[in-house]
């Protein structure tokens, strides 16, 4: 979301005077282009909803009203006065207990535009004076988040137990005493720190109350040889991530982003039926079930009817009516128990062992008469009239006589009888019960299933006369019938748990599918407005960015021509290219006048890309809406040679005409430079101790070519180590040029390429707008 960020004391009518917001001015340069194009309403409302943020693209991706641009964006400027009235500059650092710097120690700047250089050796207490400013500030250091844990653990001090404490003082423009910003530490975590602000009236703040968190991001005025040696070879995202928020940029990149962003997420959606489709076509047709065949029929049909497809996954019912109430019933369906199988079983086998034993017997043979003599009466009984016989046909052997003599019989063979006549009841009975058990087979069971073969066989045995057979089957039969229902019946429970017997899960994904591609002919409709924005804003933010970069590469180009020196290594264009992942500055250099485009980098020295990384970082310092006065840089001339660093002085000296530049280095290289080429500077030399006593040994001033230099030694007489015998040239030159005639200007004509951007244009007016 674009904004406008306001700061200072209110004013007379009680309104916050609005400060100048590149972001703001970078939309509304937009907005202007957006009012021109003649893109259509739909694309239209694409780019609008891409500036005011995700929730906005997702309302225009459902087709809601996109609100008009925020008030902010409507009023914003289209060009954009300088921070002057906000600037600040570096008065003091005070450092006690903290790195290298043990009892208090202090260093003093004059408190506006100059270059002062602080030299010591190596572990003289220079970087700790410079991240102590940093830590103080913003409360971390960049590089101590690239070391390992046991290296940030040692930044106290070892030989001083008292309060860890850093103190720097700003000098805010239009105010009359300086802002204290301190920071002390109680614990032993770097973490532990607490800072605050005390302002030039006495009133102390939180280091929030400030608010230039966002602009310590956007500017650093902090600038370590490891993050010069980041800029160029680190990664491509950082550098990039950096000169959009400079240039005011985020904001219509983070538009850029978005919109492609919504384009991918509707591409996808748009092509993510047609991913599925085959798989899904696939597995419909390896079901059973009618619905999966309907559905697959309508995939594959040239116009797919996503209402039938919709109405058939919605069908959650059994695929076989018929089916589903046999499987009802079938898990209701009861078995003989084993218990019962097994006494019907052992009662079959006790008769027919009882009858064995009575066959033959003069029981058998006398229960055999008094049966067929109990027949005979039943048959006189039933037909009293006839006399003859009916097995034999003898005449008038039926009377009263032949009832009496037969009843007589009966009477004395009974008890003859009574034995075998028992073991023939039991048999008849365990016949009976056999018979009972083995129960006709439902008329609802398909008797082509394995249960209803098995039971058809089971039911056979009802016709087996043999106890002993008939026994052996229910107890084979009567298993196999047993396992067989109680396995079909789980298997009936499983089936009606899923009625669908697997088309659930199918019907789901059809479903889905389904929703997926009513949604995908909606992305289809919507992408297409969301792509013409899309290729409109990336035109037109690339125009812009070109647009706002292009000062500042001009003068990075310009930097770099100054510290090339005589080398044949052109610096031939910044661009910001690229978005999202892929973004990236480009940086084409070409190397011994070859015309190749976009020559890589990679051929340059380890001096060459601090050079090209100082020629990139040092330009943000100018740009106008910086509310920096002041930049730090430590060690920035490592792994240079001599010309180079000849280069850099001249930069260096010029830019502290209109910014305050701290330049912190163990190298006597630079201020020798600019003793040799009388380039006005501040250059001290600090010594440190064996318990940690920082202090200023030394300093001086060096002034134009040819004057005599303020508190500088006189020629000849060393100047502790930096500016010797013979290091002066000629009144009006120097050995590489005089400083006038740097980054282009005419030498002695009064041209002053690095301008004061508050009060009048200059090459850097137009970076920020």
């Amino acid at each position: 979301m674009v904004r406008t960020v306001t700061t200072g004391p209110a004013t007379s009518t009680g309104a916050a005077p609005r400060r100048y917001d590149s972001s703001a001015v970078a939309a509304r340069s937009l907005l202007d282009r957006l009012a021109e194009s003649g893109l259509d309403p739909a694309a239209r409302r694409w780019v609008l909803a891409a500036l005011q943020g995700d929730d906005a693209l997702a309302a225009c991706g459902r087709g809601e009203e996109v609100p008009e641009p925020p008030p902010e964006l409507a009023d914003a400027p289209s060009a954009g006065a300088p921070a002057h009235g906000r600037r600040s500059f570096l008065r003091r650092i005070e450092v006690q207990g903290f790195r290298g710097i043990g009892r208090p120690s202090s260093l003093e700047f004059p408190a506006g535009p100059g270059l002062t250089v602080i030299v010591g050796r190596n572990g003289s207490g220079k970087s700790s004076f410079a991240e102590a400013a940093e830590a103080a500030l913003t409360g971390r250091n960049l590089r101590w988040d690239a070391m390992p844990a046991d290296w940030r653990d040692g930044w106290r001090n070892l030989h001083f137990d008292d309060r860890t404490e850093i103190t720097v003082e700003l000098q805010l423009a239009a105010e009359d005493g300086p802002t204290r910003v301190t920071r002390a530490w109680t614990g032993e975590s770097v973490r532990s720190a607490r800072g605050e602000v005390v302002s030039p009236d006495g009133t102390t703040a939180p280091l929030r109350s400030l608010g230039w968190d966002p602009e310590l991001a956007r500017y650093r005025p902090f600038l370590s040889y490891d993050e010069l040696g980041k800029a160029v070879t680190g990664r491509a995202a950082e550098l990039y991530d950096t000169l959009t928020a400079l240039l005011g940029l985020t904001d219509l990149t983070e538009a850029e982003r978005r919109l492609a962003k919504a384009c991918d997420r509707l591409s996808k959606q748009r092509d993510r039926p047609g991913h599925e489709h085959g798989h899904l076509v696939r597995r419909l047709r390896a079901s059973d079930d009618r619905r999966a065949a309907q559905a697959a029929d309508l995939l594959e049909a040239r116009d797919i009817d996503l209402d039938r497809l919709a109405s058939i996954a919605d069908d959650d019912g059994p695929a076989d009516r018929q089916q589903h109430r046999v499987l009802r019933r079938l898990r209701r369906l009861s078995v003989p128990e084993r218990g019962l199988i097994g006494d019907v079983v052992n009662e079959l086998r006790g008769a027919a062992m009882e009858l064995a034993m009575a066959a033959g017997t003069k029981g058998d043979r006398a229960r055999g008469i008094v049966e067929l003599l109990n027949r005979a009466l039943e048959h006189r009984e039933r037909h009293p009239s006839e006399t003859d016989c009916p097995t034999c046909g003898t005449a008038g052997v039926f009377g009263a006589d032949w009832e009496r003599r037969a009843r007589a019989e009966i009477k004395a063979l009974q008890p003859v009888a009574a034995n075998a006549a028992a073991a023939y009841e039991r048999a008849d009975n365990a016949r009976d019960q056999a018979r009972f058990l083995m129960a006709p087979m439902p008329s609802w069971l398909p008797p082509d299933s394995e249960l209803g073969r098995v039971w058809a066989e089971w039911e056979a045995g009802a016709e087996i006369a043999d106890l002993t057979q008939l026994a052996e089957h229910i107890e084979t039969v009567g298993r196999r019938l047993r396992s067989t229902a109680i396995a079909a019946r789980k298997a009936a429970g499983e089936k009606l748990d899923d009625p669908g017997d697997g088309w659930g899960e199918l019907a789901e994904q059809l479903g889905a599918w389904v929703r997926d591609a009513r949604a995908a002919n909606a992305a289809s409709e919507t992408l297409g407005p969301a792509e013409r924005a899309l290729e409109w804003l990336a035109g037109i933010a690339k125009e812009i960015r070109a647009e706002r970069l292009r000062p500042l590469a001009s003068h990075a180009e310009q930097v770099w021509h100054r510290l090339r020196q005589e080398r044949r290594i052109d610096l031939e264009a910044l661009r910001l290219v690229g978005r999202g992942a892929r973004r990236r500055v480009a940086v084409d250099v070409a190397v011994d006048g070859s015309e190749n485009e976009g020559n890589a980098p990679g051929l340059l020295s380890q001096g060459e890309f601090q050079a090209l990384a100082l020629s990139i970082c040092l330009p943000r310092t100018m740009v106008p809406d910086n509310p920096f006065g002041f930049l730090v840089l430590d060690d920035p001339v490592q792994a240079m040679d001599t010309e180079t660093v000849e280069g850099l002085a001249a930069v260096l000296a010029e830019v502290g005409r209109h910014r305050q530049l701290i330049v912190f280095t163990h190298d006597t290289r630079l201020p020798d430079a600019l003793h040799r080429l009388g380039l006005p500077s501040d250059i001290r030399r600090i010594q440190r101790d064996a318990t940690s006593n920082v202090w200023v040994a030394e300093s001086g001033r060096t002034g134009p070519a040819g004057t005599p230099a303020e508190g500088a030694p006189p020629a000849g007489g060393g100047g502790a180590g930096y500016g010797g015998a013979g290091s002066r040239t000629p009144s009006g030159s120097t050995e590489s040029g005089h400083a006038g005639d740097l980054l282009g200007g005419a030498a002695g004509a009064g041209s002053d390429p690095w301008r004061d951007y508050g009060s009048q244009p200059g090459p850097f007016s137009d970076l920020g707008r």
